[in-house]
C-alpha cells in the first residue's frame, strides 16, 4: 500500500515553486489543474488539485481552507537542512529545537498554510 496526499488548492503555482525551490521536490506529474511531486529520493509523493474542476467529483471540490493539517519530512541531518532553508530566506515558523521525546526539528509553512515539520529523530531523554 502506498499513501499519496493531496491537498485541494487555487495555489498551485506558488506551491509548485515553493516545494521546488525550498525542498527540492520534483514534479511527477502536472496538467492545468493537478499538480503531484515528489520528494527529492521519490520515496513519498504528494498531489495539489485545483478546487472546482469540472473534471472532479464533489469530494474533491472544495479547497482546503488552511488549517488542520501538517507534514513531517523526516531528514538525516536536521541542522543542514535548516541551514540551507535559512540561507534561502525562508521564513521559520519554529525555530530548531530539541524534544524531550527525541525529535529535533523545525518547522516552516507552505503556501497554502501547511505547517512543515522537519526532523531529525534521536533517542529520547532519560
Amino acid at each position: 500500500m502506498k499513501l499519496n496526499a493531496g491537498i485541494i488548492t487555487d495555489k498551485l503555482a506558488e506551491t509548485k515553486a515553493f516545494y521546488t525551490q525550498y525542498l527540492n521536490f520534483g514534479v511527477t506529474f502536472e496538467n492545468e489543474f493537478y499538480l503531484l511531486m515528489h520528494t527529492p529520493n521519490k520515496s513519498a509523493e504528494i498531489s495539489f488539485l485545483q478546487p472546482n474542476h469540472p473534471s472532479q467529483k464533489p469530494v474533491f471540490q472544495s479547497p482546503f481552507m488552511g488549517k488542520g493539517v501538517y507534514l513531517t519530512i523526516e531528514v538525516k541531518n536536521v541542522d543542514d537542512v535548516y541551514n540551507q532553508l535559512k540561507s534561502k530566506g525562508i521564513a521559520i515558523e519554529i525555530e530548531l529545537r530539541d524534544e524531550p521525546w527525541g525529535d529535533r526539528h523545525f518547522a516552516i509553512v507552505d503556501p497554502n498554510g501547511i505547517g512543515i515539520d522537519i526532523v531529525t529523530y534521536t533517542a529520547p531523554e532519560e
